[in-house]
């Protein structure tokens, strides 16, 4: 081939399509406690796996994801997946489990007061939010292009330290059965619903709040907002590595 013929021929050749990802969820998604968040009632980062999985990777951001959201509110950003999208992702169910009530009763309760709330939101976590992780996950599938893989990412255990760190030992036990919980369950209707799931649990342990290198913030006065989410680092060691392996396992399966 001469090179006037293969001068034509890539001009002909389409170029390969960058890579899209489309973040949908809630604070933990949108970046909350990470840094630089928006002024705006949806908090996100440039801190926030979701854009640094994009920077990482030249793709184009959609970031939908927005703080205090439930599974019926992203379903309204559900309409933000565009055709081009190659990547979905998703964190949500903890608001739907009442996490914001959850930590105030155990920060200002007493041990029974705790275990009771965490009680209450575990029977929600195996008896609604099943249903209503599956309503979801069938719209995201109905709205993605055939070619876009779909990544749900689950959420850490918030305490990994032995010693005392802010609240009880049987209140931190209570929270982070808990997330154990909103993880089995978000990860089985994930698995059922043919995405991609990101455990995270293991990557965050020895990180937890109080620990020597935490990835998570404790409680936080300033702003308030702040507290028990995911700090920079937790974004970026804990999170961007997860979503980076998941991903990559969904292209090769």
């Amino acid at each position: 081939m001469n090179m006037l013929a293969f001068a034509l021929l890539m001009a002909l050749t389409p170029a390969p399509a960058a890579p899209e990802l489309v973040a949908l969820g809630d604070s933990y998604a949108a970046g909350l406690g990470a840094g630089a968040e928006s002024s705006d009632d949806c908090r996100r980062s440039p801190n926030a796996y979701p854009a640094l999985w994009a920077q990482r990777h030249h793709a184009s951001l959609v970031h939908a994801a927005c703080a205090g959201a439930t599974t019926a509110e992203v379903t309204g950003q559900v309409e933000r997946i565009t055709p081009g999208a190659t990547l979905v992702t998703i964190t949500v169910g903890g608001n739907d489990a009442g996490f914001t009530d959850v930590m105030t009763t155990c920060t200002l309760g007493d041990d029974d007061e705790c275990v009771s709330r965490v009680d209450e939101a575990e029977r929600f976590v195996r008896d609604e939010l099943p249903g209503r992780l599956d309503a979801l996950y069938g719209l995201v599938a109905d709205r993605r292009a055939a070619s876009a893989e779909v990544v749900v990412l689950g959420y850490p255990r918030l305490f990994s330290h032995e010693t005392w760190c802010l609240m009880s030992g049987v209140k931190r036990e209570a929270v982070n059965r808990a997330a154990d919980a909103v993880a089995e369950v978000t990860g089985d209707r994930a698995e059922a619903a043919g995405f991609e799931y990101a455990d995270v649990r293991d990557a965050f342990d020895g990180h937890g709040v109080c620990a020597d290198e935490p990835w998570l913030n404790g409680l936080v006065l300033v702003p308030v907002d702040r507290s028990y989410h995911p700090n920079r680092a937790g974004q970026e060691s804990g999170y961007l590595p997860a979503l980076t392996e998941a991903a990559t396992r969904a292209s090769t399966t």
